[in-house]
């Protein structure tokens, strides 16, 4: 029988992942954090599962380690945000400004939408646009309304929904959802049309995200990592850092449960084996996959 992927441990959803090394995190990890790390542990303990590790991340912002369990060093890029003014004049540099005036100049109009069938739809084209987006397979090509409604459905509570339109059509979204203390918030889905990437709607909507925590009083937006493993900087990290967007490192904490837990710590084993290689050697092989589906589909890139 196959075992469902979420289990719920002190009233949070955790993901279990993995074959060989059974990894339990909780589900939203970069803005859901536990209360009780100890109370956490103790029920996964209990829960009948073979989890041989369970992480988690400090939250933002505490960067000095507050528990003695081992920890490794992961990264954030986080925007710290008082007021719209504040960073549209001191925190970016002209760039990102310019480039929000053309999204308002050519005609974007930004707003907060409600979640339904409308913005689901829009999701779809958005999605539904390229199979290949950034040199990569695109994995969510082929997005159906019900795999939208499931995708974008989750902590409906805490969420913001952003859209950038053009003539009443969603040519972008963004999706902020806060921690509970709202406090910060966490752009989980973002994604603008291709064929109106001249109207620089992407811009546009990090100004949006901007100005919704700030009129909120959220202190922190946070853009999902500043950099992936060894890959220290590419187009995504650099439209981070112009738009105002700072790595905060910050601790992640592994906690094995098991033997195996143990050993596999000991040995990395915990993480992808991608992680193991020189990142030249990455860079190379990052090149040739973007060649050959550029090649194979003809389909521009999504840089930013």
């Amino acid at each position: 029988m196959k075992q469902k992927p979420f289990i719920k441990v002190c009233g949070q959803d955790i993901r279990v992942e993995g074959r060989l090394i059974r990894i339990a995190r909780l589900d939203g990890e970069k803005f859901t954090f536990p209360a009780d790390p100890e109370a956490v542990l103790s029920d996964l303990r209990k829960s009948g599962r073979r989890i041989d590790l369970f992480t988690f991340l400090q939250r933002v912002p505490e960067t000095s380690p507050r528990y003695d369990y081992p920890m490794e060093w992961d990264n954030l890029a986080v925007l710290p945000v008082s007021t719209f003014n504040q960073w549209w004049t001191k925190q970016i540099r002209s760039l990102p400004r310019n480039r929000a005036r053309q999204a308002e100049k050519k005609g974007v109009v930004l707003r907060e939408v409600p979640f339904d069938d409308a913005l689901l739809q829009g999701v779809c084209e958005i999605y539904n646009e390229s199979p290949i987006r950034q040199g990569r397979r695109f994995p969510h090509y082929g997005m159906t309304l019900e795999r939208a409604r499931a995708y974008a459905g989750t902590f409906l509570d805490r969420s913001i929904f952003i859209g950038a339109f053009l003539d009443d059509r969603m040519i972008g979204f963004i999706k902020l959802v806060t921690d509970v203390t709202r406090t910060h918030a966490c752009a989980i889905h973002i994604l603008s049309m291709l064929r109106h990437r001249d109207k620089a709607p992407t811009n546009a909507l990090v100004a949006q995200a901007v100005r919704s925590c700030a009129d909120r009083g959220i202190s922190y937006l946070v853009y999902e990592n500043f950099t992936y493993g060894k890959k220290q900087e590419d187009n995504l990290s650099r439209f981070k850092e112009v738009n105002g967007f700072q790595r905060m490192n910050l601790p992640r904490y592994y906690v094995p449960l098991t033997p195996v837990g143990r050993v596999a710590l000991r040995l990395s084993l915990h993480h992808r084996i991608i992680d193991h290689f020189p990142e030249p050697v990455m860079a190379k092989l990052r090149e040739l996959r973007t060649a050959w589906y550029t090649r194979r589909l003809q389909t521009p890139s999504d840089a930013y």
